[in-house]
């Protein structure tokens, strides 16, 4: 594992880790993770999870702080000023090799990996873990994005739910996969937005999707 800074499009720097694999990498690929003013960060365990099983697939994979949270510079942006720390992330791997980039995100990580996708032809596929739809928290995050937007998306994209997430009830989730072009909706039984004791599955149903999309 490699700390490291990088420096985003408005001149904040952030602070990250690349978990290399043991052969040469075949693709890279960019985690983020949940909603910082919940106490997010790139140090939860099925983050670790997910960043060990596509690093063990051949992928590069760069985890980081978004701004604000921790050791990176800046102050929480609602979700707007967090697509270009996705940009930079994702400038910053495709350093290490070339090929495919793959995006995972969970819960406001994910929304904020859309958005960045809607947006960036070198995402080549996103995983989606815990991605909110329901109102029930009145946090500031981005909005989903509208139909229209979604349908212009044709990169395959898998999202992963835990059947007693209350942040995005699977009825309204399945509403919202089937915009997509080019979507897949797993839902794991018995967890919830947190998938504990679960993250070792989730990740290896990330690491499968990413493998069969970009290295197959």
């Amino acid at each position: 594992m490699e700390s490291i800074r990088f420096e985003t499009s408005d001149g904040l720097s952030l602070e990250g880790e690349i978990r290399m694999p043991d052969g040469d990498a075949r693709a890279s690929a960019v985690i983020c993770h949940p909603h910082p003013l919940g106490g997010g960060s790139k140090d939860h365990p099925i983050l670790w999870a997910i960043r060990n099983e596509l690093a063990r697939r051949g992928f590069a994979v760069l985890s980081f702080n978004f701004r604000g949270v921790m050791g990176s510079e800046g102050e929480f942006e609602g979700g707007v000023g967090e697509v270009q720390d996705v940009r930079a992330a994702v400038d910053r791997v495709r350093g290490e090799t070339g090929g495919p980039t793959f995006v995972a995100g969970w819960s406001f990580g994910g929304m904020v990996a859309l958005r960045e996708a809607l947006t960036d032809d070198r995402v080549g596929a996103l995983a989606l873990a815990g991605f909110p739809v329901s109102e029930t928290s009145d946090v500031p995050r981005p909005d989903v994005p509208g139909r229209e937007e979604v349908a212009s998306l044709r990169i395959p994209v898998l999202f992963v739910v835990g059947e007693a997430d209350p942040f995005s009830p699977v009825p309204e989730l399945r509403r919202l996969v089937q915009r997509f072009p080019n979507a897949e909706l797993d839902v794991f039984p018995d967890t919830d937005h947190f998938f504990w004791h679960r993250e070792r599955e989730v990740a290896a149903r990330i690491g499968e999707f990413a493998e069969g999309t970009l290295l197959s």
